[in-house]
């Protein structure tokens, strides 16, 4: 099975470090995007980020499933040798603990002159931080980050009641509808 693990940064952290979020919000002090505030880090998700509740805090979001040691792992290790996956995590490290989470994913397309494309999904805040305005930093990290990777539209998913939340973001409804056909719960 599987031992202790080098620490593994699904993505480069130094793609983070140059992003300007001051159109969404601004910091205090020495607080920075990176830095914001106290004993929380943000960073790219890592190998061993199981043991920080990660699947935990996606279970705040949506139902999580059966995921083991083993399946994150395995999947940590496709997505990264796939390219293309942006997993921010915020880590309370006095607590040992990810407190928010949220993905960028980025689509290759042969439209608009071969374009990427960015998708948020699964933006969470743990219960216990909600109010610290994490759910903004992470929402502006991955929006900006999808312009810098130079995606030609960044478009996410959201129930009627959140549109106030991303509309201040600069996201808007689209006149198309999304559907959804499930094959599992």
């Amino acid at each position: 099975m599987v031992g202790s693990l080098e620490t593994e940064y699904l993505f480069d952290p130094t793609l983070l470090e140059d992003l300007d979020l001051e159109q969404y919000m601004k910091f205090d002090g020495d607080f920075t995007h990176l830095r914001p505030g106290g004993d929380l880090v943000t960073r790219p998700l890592c190998n061993s980020d199981y043991e920080k509740g990660f699947v935990e805090l996606l279970s705040q979001l949506t139902s999580a499933g059966d995921v083991t040691k083993e399946s994150f792992l395995e999947r940590f290790a496709s997505m990264k040798s796939t390219g293309g996956y942006y997993i921010l995590v915020v880590e309370d490290v006095s607590a040992n603990k990810l407190v928010a989470t949220g993905m960028l994913e980025i689509e290759q397309k042969f439209i608009h002159s071969c374009a990427l494309r960015g998708r948020v999904e699964e933006v969470v805040v743990d219960t216990e931080y909600r109010g610290r305005r994490l759910g903004k930093l992470i929402l502006g990290l991955v929006t900006v980050l999808s312009k810098k990777l130079k995606c030609y539209k960044t478009t996410l998913e959201c129930k009627d009641e959140n549109l106030p939340f991303y509309e201040k973001f600069d996201y808007k409804k689209d006149a198309e509808h999304f559907m959804q056909l499930r094959f599992r719960e």
